[in-house]
């Protein structure tokens, strides 16, 4: 049976122009056709689009505790590859090519991108909701450095960031920071912590770009 994971496969897929449309809206006009199929037969009707896996992460964790099934809500939460891009996610999914409702998360640094590739799909610029460095660093100055350390040792991560700290890149680099690169030092870490930071989290403490992301979906 298909389910969100096939619809984000096609779409991925297309957008790169590879197995299962060639990333052209094709002679009669229409999106291609397995992304369109999917989309139908689920009841798609929201794209969250995201730069990463780690955000994925953090975005589902939060749905979790909260109660929400995203995706038997009809919203499919999609990793881009990177925050360029978004314009092509964006052509494919919105008002212009798949019809559905877009919104997304975002760096600072990438808004523009976002912005543009909201512009041209024809899609409101109030579905974006913007950090201010990243996801990680949100989630470390919800929590606090101290508490951030204590989930790292709780993951049995200690010895591993003990060993990046001596560092000399590292020294008197404000904890935050350290913690923030910490995360992006081998594969795999940043969408564990990404479950973990949220688990972790007070309900009042909710960064406000995840937070306004959720309570717009």
């Amino acid at each position: 049976m298909a389910d969100m994971g096939a619809f984000r496969d096609a779409v991925t897929a297309w957008a790169a122009g590879g197995p299962g449309g060639s990333g052209d809206m094709g002679d009669t006009g229409g999106p291609d056709g397995t992304a369109r199929e999917l989309a139908a037969r689920l009841g798609v009707r929201t794209a969250v689009l995201l730069e990463g896996p780690s955000d994925v992460a953090a975005v589902e964790a939060l749905a979790a505790r909260r109660g929400r099934d995203l995706a038997a809500e009809g919203v499919c939460v999609l990793p881009m590859g990177g925050a360029m891009s978004v314009g092509r996610f964006a052509g494919l999914l919105g008002p212009s090519g798949l019809g559905l409702r877009l919104t997304g998360l975002c760096d600072e640094a990438e808004r523009p991108y976002y912005a543009r590739g909201w512009e041209r799909a024809g899609a409101a610029q109030a579905g974006i909701f913007v950090c201010a460095a990243d996801l990680e660093d949100e989630l470390i100055r919800a929590l606090g450095a101290p508490r951030v350390e204590e989930l790292v040792r709780a993951e049995g991560d200690l010895r591993p960031l003990q060993t990046f700290l001596r560092q000399p890149a590292q020294q008197g680099r404000p904890a935050q920071q350290q913690l923030r690169r910490f995360f992006g030092t081998k594969k795999g870490r940043k969408i564990q912590y990404g479950h973990v930071l949220v688990g972790a989290l007070d309900p009042d403490r909710v960064p406000a770009p995840l937070d306004g992301l959720l309570a717009a979906l």
